[in-house]
């Protein structure tokens, strides 16, 4: 109970000023826990690949928790009431951050816009971008499934972390983490409802014009918290586009957007060449 009530003071204080924050963090945070990290080589590299250091380490474990390795574990806390608390923070950050980067928007297009934003596809894509499914603790049975690449699970997953970050870290260091991860995939969708349907835009385009599935050939560089993926697509044996993204997913929508470009150019050029 000491715990909690320190959080809770810890958060009111934050408001006020980061020195009390800080402080109150020192005092709730066990001596023993960042043992929780350096005991576990996955902990540490997601650590590194979400750009921040738990001064609670079983926060993050929490965070990771499915509730069916709880099953498998009795008395494990499951990463549950983390999600519920990250779906409510990871909502306020994005409503700031897109209410002050888009003055122009009215609220009638700022709505959709952090809905595409936070909607459990963009949080499985982000959570996979960072591979938060190597370190999730799963029961057996989820993970002879494949629970560790299922999206519902790494949604969830993400938004516990987020809830376990707003836990432990200032919320100046919140927003900038949140913003970081998402600052792409904010930027894609505040141009407008269909700019993720790239790929099947172009899928459509081949069907009806004959040719084969586009194919993507993706290569990456870069270490592991700052993975850049390249991503060239073909249209029967010819580059088409290219595109690059911190995750596969975003480096294909791109290079099928650069494609989709190149195809609509042609198609252009080839309109008015062919007008009297």
């Amino acid at each position: 109970m000491e715990r909690t009530d320190c959080r809770l003071q810890h958060r009111r204080r934050r408001l006020g000023g980061s020195q009390d924050g800080s402080r109150c963090r020192r005092l709730c945070t066990r001596p023993s826990e960042p043992k929780l990290l350096t005991a576990d080589p996955d902990l540490v590299a997601l650590a590194d690949r979400l750009g921040y250091q738990f001064t609670q380490p079983s926060l993050l474990v929490e965070a990771l928790t499915h509730r069916s390795w709880c099953a498998d574990h009795l008395g494990a806390s499951s990463n549950e009431r983390l999600e519920f608390l990250g779906d409510a923070v990871l909502a306020l950050v994005v409503t700031d951050h897109i209410y002050a980067a888009y003055p122009e928007m009215a609220e009638g297009q700022l709505a959709p816009l952090r809905a595409e934003v936070v909607r459990a596809e963009t949080l499985a894509d982000l959570a996979a971008e960072l591979q938060l499914g190597k370190a999730l603790r799963l029961g057996r049975g989820e993970e002879a499934s494949g629970g560790r690449e299922k999206q519902s699970i790494l949604s969830d997953a993400m938004e516990a972390v987020i809830g376990a970050v707003y836990l432990d870290a200032p919320w100046e260091i919140l927003i900038e983490l949140v913003r970081r991860w998402l600052a792409d995939r904010i930027a894609m969708a505040s141009q407008g409802p269909g700019i993720r349907d790239f790929k099947t835009r172009l899928q459509e385009y081949c069907a009806r014009s004959g040719f084969k599935a586009p194919e993507y050939r993706l290569s990456e560089r870069g270490p592991d918290h700052a993975k850049q993926f390249l991503a060239i697509v073909h249209l029967d044996g010819e580059e088409r586009g290219r595109g690059e993204g911190r995750s596969k997913k975003q480096a294909e929508q791109a290079a099928a957007a650069s494609a989709w470009q190149t195809l609509d150019s042609e198609a252009m050029a080839y309109t008015v060449g062919a007008a009297p």
